[in-house]
């Protein structure tokens, strides 16, 4: 490992024994000698020190929108691994054991057999196409899909032609024992021509083939077949011409298992299929709903909510699944579980809370405690559950007492702390101190509403105590001679500021630091927080709205990429700023280009530089977190819930308040259903009659009524909001069309005149 992954510029190690690898890291940064000046619009975000493409998109008519941004590159598609398309997971809802699909349809459990994709499991089945044999989807200009079911169900299909073979694929996994137990993927193969499965397993003893089932001479199955297959080499390779309506089917026993099987046909397939789509349907019918005017964004969040469930394993959020990330992450881990809070899955953030809580890293004790603090007082302000702290109130002790004591005398600060997970060098850490002190506000304002008036004595002072230590060991630390001026994340002196942040990987990690620490608050509506919004949008931080970074390893076409999954505390900072333009490049550019076409897979990173016209490359698909930042975005795009003096208690509610200005085009409708927030379920419906000058939403109130709740109707630019009336009351209405409701309860009706604008 290179040292500058270890040491910062610091005093521990003169910056010079580091200088030869800071030059490589800053000339390895730049796109690699092949590819440059192939892609333009790639070129010009990777060399800009701002968000260019972003930029562009917020020029639009209406802002930034699907269209125009999915077109600046092309989508994600490859992965690091000998499979090279990007592999989508498939097993039941929180399933233990998890099979993998490579997207182009090339194989079912194909192995990477390295290092960082350790965790795979299953014995690798091929698919060859046509006479000569070739490798399924090889071709990607004859490849039409991958695709989901009703676009969102994990159910994946596909068709390829080669030569006079084309060939359909639909592939699902098992919902129900013993299929769910064995991650038994289900496949239809339809068309016309020849297709092959081949198993890649060293046996020395031939598998037996009897009734539809190829088997190891332990008795367990590996494959499982309908009638119309040739077997051969040893029960290792199955064959077959496909004619048009007469499909074939194949089931992939990801770990092999000696079980009875009935006949396998289309009736027992479609069964299969059907109890897949029920038990899929009926997780997605629980929790807050959401009709946009745009399909893609409807698809986006169901497949993005639906595969974290493909993720979770029983009661734990695994960051990954297939991979080295195939556990528990406190940071990522916590923002995904909360996701599913945002959107109504309480039952199942309380049960997924102990093993984060339980989860520990060396070296991270204080940065994970105050997260673990903020994510359950998120919990509470979402569910008003105070059981769960009674039941677990030494796993809350334990992280309340070492914020509380382990604070240094000298400086009111915490211990010394991994820069980050990645960056070993203890550091005074801006982003552990900022976290605290917010996680300790929060949660003594829901300790004092469950009544614990002891321990929610002790943590607000120390949160005020913490808080005013970390600012003044910020203004011992910030760098005022640059423009603007740099914060580090490394206090007092041991980080200096970046040219480029991308250039070097220190300033890549800077880079994922940033938004925690704005999320924190602790600089909230001061010039701090706009010198680091800033510097990220002035010194290279941003691309399409995400972050970006400088990965390591060889294999990416240029080391400037996305990690767009820590974006959360800055759109989240946005979206309170009420920057609106801003926030939905981050949200365009995560569902265009941060997210698989019409699969909605996401990775750790991913690349900007296209590897070639068919895709850019990805980091360890699937990824939670990457799920949950899209998620955040809409629910807080729909729905606003935001302590905004401080306290620690959400004290306003915004509705409708950073939706897309087309959402409210003629004719389109806006519809929200039982959203939880910190005040209780919000539901809301808004239509647009432009023709008639009326923009209408019918409102359901949550049953705590805010401090302040207020309403928007975001109309296309051209039209402007002029009035709005409630139960016949005239509304102050403002000149972005919001109106001011605290006054309303329970269901009401807002009606906003709108008039087309004067140029």
């Amino acid at each position: 490992m290179r040292c500058i992954m270890l040491l910062l510029a610091i005093a521990l190690i003169p910056a010079s024994l580091c200088a030869d690898d800071i030059a490589a890291q800053k000339a390895e940064s730049h796109v690699k000698p092949s590819l440059a000046g192939k892609w333009p619009n790639a070129d010009k975000a990777i060399e800009s020190l701002t968000d260019c493409l972003g930029d562009l998109a917020m020029r639009q008519p209406n802002g930034a929108s699907y269209e125009f941004m999915a077109n600046l590159l092309p989508p994600l598609r490859y992965v690091e691994a000998s499979f090279h398309h990007y592999p989508i997971a498939l097993s039941a809802p929180c399933a233990a054991l998890k099979a993998r699909y490579v997207s182009n349809g090339s194989a079912i459990n194909a192995l990477a057999r390295q290092y960082n994709w350790r965790t795979e499991s299953g014995i690798p089945v091929e698919f060859l196409i046509g006479e000569d044999e070739c490798s399924y989807g090889a071709d990607l200009a004859h490849l039409d899909g991958p695709r989901l079911a009703k676009g969102y169900l994990p159910i994946v299909s596909n068709r390829y032609r080669h030569g006079n073979a084309e060939i359909s694929q639909e592939v699902f996994c098992g919902v129900e024992s013993p299929y769910s137990d064995y991650a038994v993927v289900f496949v239809r193969l339809s068309g016309k021509g020849k297709i092959v499965a081949r198993m890649q397993e060293m046996i020395k003893e031939p598998h037996k083939f009897a009734d539809g089932k190829i088997a190891g001479v332990d008795g367990n199955v590996r494959l499982w077949v309908s009638d119309g297959w040739g077997v051969e080499a040893g029960g290792q390779r199955i064959f077959a011409w496909l004619k048009p309506n007469r499909p074939l089917y194949i089931a992939v026993f990801t770990q092999p298992a000696n079980v009875p099987l009935p006949k396998l046909d289309g009736a027992a397939y479609q069964s299969q299929r059907a109890k897949c789509v029920s038990t899929w349907e009926k997780l997605l019918a629980t929790g807050m709903q959401v009709e946009t005017p745009e399909k893609v964004v409807n698809d986006a969040w169901r497949a993005t909510l639906l595969g974290m469930y493909g993720i979770v394993s029983g009661d734990e959020m695994w960051y990954s699944a297939g991979n080295q990330y195939s556990h528990v992450y406190v940071s990522e881990g916590g923002d995904a579980i909360r996701a599913l809070g945002l959107w109504g899955r309480g039952d199942d953030m309380r049960r997924m809370l102990n093993p984060l809580m339980d989860n520990q890293r060396d070296g991270l004790w204080y940065n994970q405690a105050g997260k673990k603090l903020a994510f359950m007082s998120h919990y509470y302000q979402l569910t008003r559950d105070a059981s769960w702290f009674a039941e677990n109130r030494d796993r809350w002790m334990l992280q309340v007492n070492r914020l509380i004591n382990d604070r240094e005398p000298a400086n009111g600060l915490l211990p010394r702390e991994q820069y980050c997970a990645d960056i070993v060098t203890p550091v005074y850490s801006l982003n552990v101190n900022a976290t605290a002190a917010g996680g300790l506000r929060d949660f003594a304002a829901a300790l004092e509403d469950m009544g614990e008036h002891e321990q929610a004595a002790r943590c607000k002072h120390a949160a005020a105590e913490l808080r005013a230590a970390t600012l003044a060991a910020v203004e011992k630390s910030e760098f005022k001679q640059t423009t603007p001026v740099f914060i580090p994340n490394a206090l007092f002196g041991e980080e200096k500021p970046y040219d480029r942040l991308t250039s070097v990987r220190l300033g890549g990690y800077w880079n994922l630091m940033a938004p925690y620490i704005l999320r924190s608050d602790l600089f909230k509506s001061t010039p701090r927080e706009d010198w680091i919004i800033d510097y990220l949008r002035s010194h290279g931080g941003l691309c399409m709205g995400m972050v970006r970074t400088h990965p390591g390893g060889s294999y990416y076409t240029v080391k400037q990429n996305n990690d767009d999954l820590y974006t959360i505390g800055y759109t989240q900072t946005l979206l309170r700023r009420d920057e609106v333009e801003r926030a939905l490049v981050s949200f365009y550019g995560k569902l265009s280009q941060g997210l698989t076409r019409n699969t909605f897979v996401g990775g750790e990173g991913t690349c900007q530089m296209p590897y070639d016209n068919f895709g850019r490359q990805m980091y360890l698909p699937p990824n939670s977190a990457s799920n949950a930042f899209y998620l955040w975005m809409l629910r807080y795009m729909l729905i606003q819930d935001w302590d905004l003096n401080s306290d620690g208690r959400p004290d306003t509610l915004r509705i409708s308040f950073a939706t897309p200005r087309l959402w409210l085009a003629d004719g389109k409708s806006i519809s929200v259903k039982n959203a939880p927030t910190a005040f209780g379920l919000v539901s809301f419906e808004m239509r647009s009659r432009l023709g008639k000058g009326l923009v209408v939403a019918d409102v359901a109130a949550p049953p705590r009524a805010p401090a302040r709740m207020l309403i928007r109707a975001r109309v296309p630019r051209g039209w402007r909001v002029i009035s709005a009336r409630a139960d016949g009351k005239l509304l102050p209405v403002d000149n972005t069309g919001v109106a001011d409701v605290t006054s309303m309860r329970g269901k009401f009706r807002v009606s906003f005149t709108v008039v087309r604008a004067t140029p």
